[in-house]
């Protein structure tokens, strides 16, 4: 019993892991693609450089399906929860949010446009949900999982990006809040602390292309 304690607390600290290389883009490296143009929950299109605030642009590789986004009934509340206060707090400091849906191998397994309308409302977001055609944006971007987070500074480069915080189980229980630390840095111009952490989530669904 405590070989397997002491495994489970090596794994769960591993799952948080603060350095590492976690996607094609370095901190300060100003975000690809910004003027990709991608439809919108609401019918419009927008792109990164459109949605971007006056003093950064958070982008939140999100969708429909994964339990690490939506929880899983009583096991884990998920992070989709935390999604809205996590907008207004970016919003408090000039800095706007996207979630972007690229999980292109499962829009006829609830990640469609349609599906995505539904998700957005249902769950009352408060920030643009667009999807991501091909997962174009998530391949330059090199977005692993859902969620996968990736905050921009006013020049559009990157700051932090990786996990929310460190529970996603349970909100009560998070004791580091990576993002919103990040966020608040920002707001002050102070230098990030934690500039990365491992994204943990569902990996993104892609389609594999044949030649």
């Amino acid at each position: 019993k405590i070989l397997f304690l002491a495994a489970a607390i090596v794994t769960s600290a591993c799952a948080f892991k603060t350095t590492g290389v976690y996607s094609n883009l370095k901190i300060g490296q100003v975000a690809p693609m910004a003027d990709l143009k991608m439809n919108d929950v609401k019918g419009n299109e927008i792109s990164l450089m459109e949605a971007k605030g006056k003093n950064g642009l958070l982008v939140m590789f999100s969708c429909n399906t994964c339990p690490f986004v939506i929880g899983n009934g009583e096991k884990s509340q998920g992070w989709e929860g935390r999604y809205n206060d996590i907008v207004k707090t970016a919003a408090k400091a000039g800095i706007e949010t996207i979630l972007v849906n690229s999980n292109e191998a499962k829009r006829d397994k609830g990640d469609s446009y349609d599906d995505m309308v539904k998700r957005a409302a249902s769950m009352s977001y408060s920030a643009n949900y667009a999807i991501d055609k091909g997962h174009v944006l998530a391949d330059a971007f090199g977005a692993k999982t859902t969620p996968h987070i990736f905050l921009f500074d006013a020049d559009l480069k990157l700051t932090y990006q990786g996990a929310i915080d460190d529970n996603v189980d349970n909100k009560s229980k998070v004791k580091v809040h990576y993002l919103q630390e990040a966020i608040t840095a920002m707001s002050k111009n102070a230098e990030v602390k934690i500039k990365e952490t491992k994204p943990v989530g569902c990996s993104i669904k892609r389609i594999s292309v044949s030649n």
